[in-house]
C-alpha cells in the first residue's frame, strides 16, 4: 500500500514538474516587447544608466542589453527613429555607413555618454523600411557592432554590420529552401578573348532539369563571382526558388569574373573592362555568346538574352543597351556609376530608337538615385519599356540581392 502510494506521489509530483515546463516555455514563447514608443525606451535606457549605484546600475544595464539582445534590437529601432547603442570604454564613439558615405566626420553620427556609464548612444531617424550597413569606431579602431546579430558581406571582402529598420523585410527568395530542386553550377571554365588579348573565367549555371527543356533565355552577369557568391548577390539561390516557383521560366545564367585568376583577391579588371570598353563589348557579344549558344541550349534571339552588373557593372550594361542591343536588348543596372563616364547620357539621349527593355535599381541614401533618376527620365522620354525601383538603402550588396526577384520576373516572367 505504502509503495502503491509513493508510487501515486511521484506521478503526481511528475505532472506538476510537466505542467510547470510546458506553463514557463510557452510564457518565453509570449515574451512580449517592453517598449512601447521610442520615448518610453529613452527613459528605461537614461534611468538604468544613471543609477548611482555601480553594482545596481551595472546590473540593470545587463538586464536592458540582454532584452534588447534576444530581441535583435540593437541598434534600438521604433517606427522611423533608430538609437545606435554601443557598451565599452572608450574616449570617443562615432558611427559610419551607408547614411554617411562611410565618412566619420560626415553627418554628426558621434555617440553620446550616457551619464557616468559606459553607454553610448547616438540617435537618428530613417524611413521605415530602410537596411543599411555600417561600422562602429571606437576611438580609433573600425569594429562591427558587438551586439548587432546582422551583418551584411561586402564585395570588398570586409563584413559591416546591418542597420534594419523595422518594415524591412529579408527576400525570402534569398533563403536557401532545401525542398527547391537545384539547377546545376558549373566549374570555372576559360576562354581566351582575341578582343581582350587575355583570359577570361566564367562559370555557368544551368537550370534544374535541364536536360528535359530547350530555347532557354540566358542571362549575362558582370561581377559575376560576387552576383553568385551568397554572402553576397545569392543570385543562385535566387533562380533556383524563382524557377521551382514558376515566376520566372527556366533560365542559364553566365558568371563572368573579372578576376586575373578565380577565387583570388588580385588583379580585378573591373575597372578597365566596365568603363564603356568596346573591346569587352566586343568580348561578351562576338565571343562568349557565340561559344554558350553554340554549346548550350540556348534561346539565340537578342529579345531573350540579357546583360546584368552592379555600379560600373551598371554603366556597363547600359553601354552594352546603346552600342549592341542587336545581341542584348534585356538591360539590368543596379546602382549604375553614370558619374564615371557621363557621355552616356547623351549616347541615349542622342541615339536612334533602341529595341531594349531596362530594369534600373538606385538606393536614395547616398548612392545613385540622382543619376540614375536622370536616365530613367531619358529612357521615358525615348519610350523604352522600363522598370524603375527606388528604395532606402545605400550601394551595397543588401540592396542589390533583395533587387533580382523584381529584375528576373521583369525579364523571364513564367
Amino acid at each position: 500500500m505504502l509503495k502503491a502510494i509513493n508510487t501515486f506521489l511521484i506521478k503526481k509530483a511528475m505532472s506538476i514538474f510537466i505542467l510547470c515546463l510546458v506553463s514557463v516555455t510557452l510564457s518565453f514563447g509570449q515574451i512580449k516587447y517592453p517598449f512601447r514608443s521610442f520615448n518610453e525606451f529613452n527613459i528605461k535606457l537614461d534611468s538604468v544608466c544613471s543609477i548611482q549605484d555601480k553594482t545596481q546600475s551595472n546590473n540593470s544595464i545587463n538586464a536592458l542589453w540582454d532584452t534588447l539582445k534576444l530581441h535583435h534590437k540593437i541598434p534600438f529601432t521604433f517606427r522611423d527613429s533608430v538609437a545606435f547603442l554601443y557598451r565599452g570604454n572608450a574616449k570617443h564613439i562615432t558611427w559610419a555607413g551607408d547614411f554617411n558615405s562611410w565618412d566619420p566626420a560626415n553627418g554628426s553620427f558621434v555617440g553620446t555618454r550616457i551619464d557616468s556609464s559606459n553607454v553610448w548612444v547616438c540617435i537618428k531617424s530613417f524611413p521605415v523600411n530602410a537596411r543599411l550597413d555600417y561600422k562602429i569606431i571606437v576611438d580609433s579602431s573600425w569594429i562591427t557592432d558587438p551586439d548587432n546579430v546582422f551583418l551584411q558581406y561586402s564585395g570588398t571582402g570586409s563584413t559591416n554590420s546591418e542597420l534594419r529598420m523595422p518594415e524591412w523585410i529579408y527576400p525570402k527568395e534569398a533563403i536557401v529552401n532545401p525542398s527547391v530542386p537545384k539547377g546545376n553550377m558549373s566549374d570555372f571554365f576559360s576562354i581566351i578573348s582575341k578582343n581582350l588579348t587575355y583570359t577570361i573565367y566564367y562559370r555557368v549555371y544551368t537550370p534544374y532539369d535541364y536536360d528535359n527543356i530547350s530555347d532557354i533565355p540566358v542571362i549575362y552577369i558582370t561581377d559575376g563571382n560576387e552576383y553568385s557568391d551568397e554572402r553576397l548577390g545569392s543570385m543562385i539561390t535566387v533562380l533556383d526558388n524563382l524557377i521551382c516557383e514558376k515566376k520566372i521560366k527556366p533560365v542559364i545564367a553566365v558568371f563572368i569574373d573579372p578576376r586575373s585568376v578565380p577565387n583570388t583577391s588580385g588583379n580585378n579588371r573591373r575597372n578597365i573592362e566596365y568603363s564603356i570598353n568596346d573591346k569587352y563589348v566586343n568580348f561578351v557579344c562576338d565571343e562568349l555568346v557565340t561559344f554558350i549558344d553554340a554549346n548550350y541550349k540556348t534561346n539565340k534571339s537578342s529579345g531573350n538574352r540579357a546583360i546584368l552588373g552592379t555600379s560600373l557593372g551598371g554603366i556597363n550594361s547600359a553601354y552594352f543597351g546603346y552600342s549592341r542591343s542587336n545581341v542584348f536588348q534585356l538591360i539590368g543596372i543596379n546602382s549604375p556609376a553614370f558619374w564615371y563616364k557621363p557621355e552616356i547620357f547623351d549616347d541615349y539621349q542622342k541615339s536612334s530608337s533602341l529595341p531594349i527593355k531596362i530594369f534600373i535599381s538606385t538606393g536614395t541614401i547616398n548612392d545613385t538615385q540622382p543619376d540614375a533618376k536622370k536616365m530613367k527620365d531619358i529612357f521615358d522620354n525615348k519610350g523604352y519599356s522600363n522598370m524603375y525601383v527606388e528604395v532606402p538603402e545605400g550601394h551595397s550588396w543588401g540592396n542589390w540581392r533583395a533587387r533580382l526577384k523584381d529584375l528576373l520576373i521583369y525579364f523571364f516572367k513564367e
